[in-house]
């Protein structure tokens, strides 16, 4: 019999035997199978929490009770038992499921998360919200053990233990390994600690020593005792000392037992931690095998596990980065290269092979990352961060504190720049232009292909620079091959591609491909513009600013960016402070989120694709666009109302 079909919400578990579940479990892994295979998303990790979230749902109440997912891609189980299997198939797609947990989607997700280690500090909130409106439901934490690598999980935990209030954190240790001599004593220790009889007894004897004069005394020994012998038997006396009570680990993948620690620890009061082990890729061998490549994969063969096979073609920008900073080391030996958890999705899986004793992987924490490279640098080196744009987010401090304010020479790769794609709001890297080159004493790059991008990695080596350098750059192919030799660049000016012309393209980074076929589009409808490689953010070429300032009718911004905060918005008031009298538009990110899918559709869904940029720009310029282009974005969101999406943004001098 087929379970999973029948299974609408998480109350339909409770129905069914553990001999039931375990077959359900077989159910959920062979249609996480199936269907990652065709849509790409994260496989290992989901594999080996099914019957962690079967248990889960089984003893406690969603949506009354709440689980808080950490960073969300150990989530799919979870959709499955939530209502969300008729979509399935549509998870990462575009207009289809996320990837992560999301509050927009269902009553069952009550908290959004795409970055890691914020399940705890999230958790403990809905615990104090609880207690102040004096409800008395659940509040369950489910945190991988990569996350706990962050410092914000710690500061949650510590929060959490001198609060008092009743927390529990599952710890989904996906690479604990449970030895046979130890993981007997610590499932017979953990059922006595978990029993309910023996709680309340516990308990009692605790009230009891409170009559006698001596009570702080005999209390500190039985604690001394109970302490003692966990910490002979379990690796949890962390979690006493920040003021948690701690059960485990056991095997995340016994049911049975699992269901039973769970029913047991549900009624304990104050903060409680359980940790359980699993194994990442269950159920399915090609993903035991090698986790890290199934953790987040694309399209694969369900049956052998063997990737789609993809045309040859251009290189990423991620390798051709990874390849570069190969380079730099072999002829520097103070490179030296930092990572966040990321070595494989930043392409310095060579380098770390290469130099192991200069490379350095901190684990998920971005703001450690950044004060450990700024140390590095202070001290003689020449540190290479390479961390996702949106995860740098998380080290703005760092940059602005460590880095600029000291002047100091670390060199940051900002990967994932623009819209990624499949994984969404959470990991589109749309800010970084915004929070960065507004900071003094930084330089903010977006090279327009991979020969640039090597060239400015070199030039920052080669040379001695001063301050903080970050490189922004897409999760995408260059857009032409690449070059043997490494050309010369010209550091903080500008390349003009074309000739002067009325009308002049500033663009950046990705959106310079664009400009160009732009440019043709424009010139078809007779309209000339020139394409400018705006490469330097910051600082702006002012002695090209200058030029086309007194030349130009139009100047037009295009940037992958938020538009506030951005490239546009600082060029153009640049302009307006010196004169300009033409007219002005900006193209980029509106102020919204934008939502996952192929990034070809989420571009034109924003308006920065080449036709919508066009019609755009031919509209405006014939002075009858504003109307038109207001009907056009209202008869988009009209035929797309679930598309969070942002359009372009024109805007017209005080003189124009």
């Amino acid at each position: 019999m087929k379970y999973l079909p029948f299974i609408e919400r998480p109350a339909d578990l409770k129905n069914l035997s553990v001999e039931a579940l375990e077959e359900l479990a077989d159910e959920i892994r062979q249609e996480l199978v199936s269907t990652v295979s065709h849509t790409g998303g994260h496989l290992a990790t989901n594999l080996g929490s099914v019957e962690l979230t079967i248990a889960l749902h089984y003893v406690f109440n969603l949506p009354a009770d709440k689980f808080v997912w950490d960073v969300g891609h150990q989530v799919y189980p979870h959709k499955l038992l939530t209502g969300r299997r008729d979509r399935f198939s549509t998870i990462r797609q575009y207009e289809g499921l996320s990837g992560f947990s999301k509050q927009a989607e269902s009553e069952y997700d009550c908290y959004g998360a795409g970055h890691a280690s914020t399940s705890i500090s999230a958790a403990l909130g809905f615990a104090a919200a609880r207690d102040r409106a004096k409800e008395d439901h659940k509040v369950v934490a489910i945190i991988g053990d990569g996350s706990m690598t962050g410092g914000l999980a710690f500061e949650g935990l510590n929060n959490a233990g001198s609060l008092k209030t009743d927390i529990l954190v599952v710890l989904n240790d996906n690479h604990w390994s449970i030895s046979k001599n130890v993981g007997a004593l610590s499932k017979y220790l953990t059922g006595i600690m978990a029993d309910e009889t023996f709680n309340r007894l516990r308990d009692e004897v605790w009230e009891l020593t409170g009559r006698f004069k001596r009570r702080d005394k005999i209390r500190e020994t039985i604690a001394h005792i109970e302490h003692s012998l966990k910490g002979l038997l379990v690796p949890g006396m962390l979690f006493q000392k920040l003021g948690f009570r701690y059960f485990g680990p056991i095997d995340g993948h016994d049911l049975g037992l699992t269901i039973r620690t769970l029913e047991s620890l549900k009624n304990l009061r104050g903060p409680i931690l359980l940790h359980v082990g699993t194994k990442k890729g269950k159920g399915f061998q090609p993903a035991e095998g090698d986790p890290t490549k199934f953790h987040g994969i694309g399209k694969f063969d369900k049956v052998t596990g063997a990737p789609e096979v993809k045309k040859p073609g251009l290189p990423s920008y991620t390798n051709v980065y990874g390849d570069t900073l190969v380079e730099l080391a072999e002829k520097d030996d103070r490179v030296v290269a930092i990572t966040a958890a990321m070595t494989t999705g930043t392409g310095l899986v060579g380098y770390a092979e290469k130099f192991p004793d200069r490379f350095y992987d901190v684990g998920i924490a971005e703001g450690h990352a950044g004060c450990f490279a700024s140390g590095l640098a202070a001290g003689g080196s020449r540190p290479y961060l390479t961390v996702y744009s949106t995860f740098m987010q998380r080290a703005t401090d760092q940059v602005i504190h460590d880095m600029a304010l000291q002047k100091l020479p670390v060199v940051i790769g900002m990967d994932r720049a623009g819209i990624v794609g499949a994984d969404g709001p959470t990991h589109h890297g749309l800010f970084d232009l915004s929070l960065f080159a507004s900071v003094p004493n930084v330089t903010v790059v977006a090279p327009k292909d991979g020969n640039e991008l090597r060239s400015v990695l070199h030039y920052t080596i080669d040379n001695e620079i001063e301050g903080p350098v970050l490189i922004r750059y897409p999760r995408a192919s260059v857009p032409v091959e690449m070059k043997t030799e490494i050309s010369s660049i010209a550091w903080g000016e500008w390349e003009e591609l074309t000739p002067p012309a009325p009308h002049v393209i500033l663009a950046v980074g990705t959106m310079v491909e664009t400009a160009r076929e732009v440019a043709l589009k424009l010139k078809d409808q007779g309209i000339m513009a020139q394409v400018v490689n705006a490469r330097f953010v910051k600082p702006m070429d002012e002695a090209i600013l200058d030029n086309i300032r007194c030349r130009a009718k139009s100047i037009i911004t295009f940037e992958e960016n938020q538009l506030r905060g951005g490239f546009g918005e600082a060029a153009l008031a640049w302009l307006a402070q010196h004169g300009f009298s033409g007219k002005t538009m900006s193209f980029g990110i509106g102020d919204e989120f934008v939502n996952h899918g192929d990034r070809g559709k989420l571009l034109k869904d924003v308006g920065l694709d080449a036709d919508s940029v066009t019609r755009s720009i031919v509209e405006r310029l014939s002075d009858t666009g504003t109307t038109k282009i207001a009907e056009s974005i209202v008869a988009r969101r009209t035929e797309k109302p679930n598309v969070v999406s942002a359009k372009p943004s024109l805007g017209e001098s005080s003189g124009g």
